[in-house]
């Protein structure tokens, strides 16, 4: 293989399509179902019923250890053996591909070639599609497994995976499972709203650190990340019609959101470093910064989760000179006009508070996911931002938000909208939030920057 600059490697991340490596991908998965009539049924629903495509659903394909032609091939297009991968379910190793998204490729003793989808709940996924099957882990564990068809030499299974990204079977004890299934619902719950104020986020802000600090305790890191985003995507969709639409048509064939592809805060200036702290102690990593020129106003940090899979988009506005500088962790002073970030968070709150999440892009087939959602639930798409051929991506219509009058008079007062934009606040409310229909084809991993910027331009509540 030639050497290759590893995504992250000396401080640089640039990530680019992967065509030999997907095509590796490709041939796996068209043999696999050309050997299960089952799960080739099922991908023809996933398109036809949902808009989404099968390869997006896959966790892990398994391929026999014995044919090392498959070993070969998948270390020459960027594979890698994972020496960390602690072992189980037949598996004797693990190669996992660094530079795009993919399913990693796991060498089994037996001549089969099996894959496992994501899902949020196997027992949604068994009961979506009328199975009996034996669930290998007990209820609330971290990662549980279920037989969906034996195919012809072809497994289908079905994993849904809690902060856990091995091939093991953990014990997990049922007293840390009942602090789970408390946690997710303390999360869920929690006080969001604590008034206007850098004094008031600063208590939502001690809240958040409380329900972590006693869920790390309690059931780890990683295992606490999965319930928070849980948590996160419920009280988005609890506020945005789109989000429950897919979600419903998702969970039809039981498999919920877990085509996640990123979650996005929109964060002010002065909660930004608290915000990323918080992040940072759920243990994500900090990947590439975005600008997108002075004329934009606005800036963003991408960070990854390395177990659980979420990459997070958080937004702020952010002046040219400032990119240079940690401003992850040192944040940024004052400044007295608002981009569209900051007048997000004046009118709704902090995303990581009162607001939720502005969008979660999930994978899909975007054509099909654009004629579905219009014809089945008359949920139109904006015009999209990104049309290259390994990614696609566009906003549903936006949710409109009442706005707190509150705010919206202080703005007013303070001249950071004018008299007319907050008479329209009033009547109208504002833009809160979208379900994003991203398409990512050849394994790419990173964004369009040119394309955020637009978005991020026509979704500004003066514009709306």
């Amino acid at each position: 293989m030639t050497e290759r600059l590893h995504p992250g490697e000396n401080g640089v991340w640039h990530w680019e399509p992967q065509p030999e490596a997907q095509r590796l991908i490709d041939d796996l998965l068209g043999t696999f179902l050309g050997r299960n009539s089952f799960a080739a049924t099922l991908a023809q629903r996933m398109t036809e019923e949902t808009g989404t495509r099968f390869k997006d659903w896959v966790d892990s394909i398994f391929v026999p250890g014995s044919d090392r032609a498959n070993v070969d091939r998948a270390v020459a297009v960027g594979f890698e053996p994972d020496p960390d991968a602690r072992l189980g379910h037949g598996v004797s190793a693990v190669y996992r591909n660094p530079f795009g998204l993919f399913p990693p490729i796991c060498l089994i003793d037996e001549d089969k070639i099996n894959v496992a989808i994501k899902c949020e709940d196997v027992g949604d996924a068994l009961f979506a599609q009328r199975l009996q099957s034996e669930v290998i882990g007990g209820p609330l564990n971290q990662v549980r497994w279920a037989r969906l068809d034996p195919g012809r030499d072809a497994e289908l299974w079905a994993v849904e995976r809690h902060g856990y990204d091995h091939f093991d079977q953990p014990d997990t004890p049922a007293e840390t499972r009942l602090a789970a299934r408390g946690i997710v619902e303390a999360l869920r719950t929690r006080r969001r709203d604590f008034g206007v104020g850098l004094d008031a986020d600063a208590r939502g802000f001690a809240e958040i650190h409380r329900i972590l600090d006693a869920s790390i305790d309690a059931v780890g890191r990683d295992w606490t990340a999965d319930l928070w985003f849980r948590a996160e995507r419920d009280y988005w969709m609890s506020r945005n019609r789109a989000a429950r639409v897919q979600w419903s048509r998702q969970q039809v064939l039981g498999l919920g959101f877990a085509n996640h592809d990123h979650h996005t805060y929109r964060i002010s200036r002065d909660n930004y470093a608290q915000t990323i702290a918080i992040l940072e102690k759920l243990g994500f990593f900090l990947r590439e910064k975005f600008y997108a020129g002075a004329e934009a106003g606005w800036g963003a940090q991408v960070l990854e989760h390395p177990v659980g899979g979420f990459q997070i988009f958080a937004d702020v506005d952010m002046k040219p000179d400032e990119l240079a500088g940690d401003f992850p962790h040192e944040g940024f002073p004052p400044k007295d006009d608002l981009g569209t970030v900051g007048l997000w968070v004046a009118l709704h709150g902090e995303a990581i508070l009162q607001a939720g999440m502005h969008h979660l892009e999930c994978q899909f087939d975007w054509h099909a996911l654009k004629a579905q959602l219009q014809r089945d639930a008359n949920i139109g798409m904006m015009d999209p931002f990104t049309t290259f051929p390994y990614l696609r991506q566009a906003f549903t219509d936006g949710e409109q938000w009442r706005v707190d009058g509150a705010r919206i008079d202080a703005l007013q007062a303070t001249g950071k909208i004018t008299p007319d934009e907050a008479a329209r606040f009033h009547a109208d409310g504002a833009r809160g939030s979208h379900l994003e229909n991203l398409e990512r084809n050849d394994g790419f991993k990173g964004f369009n920057q040119q394309g955020v910027s637009d978005i991020i331009a026509r979704t500004d509540a003066r514009r709306a």
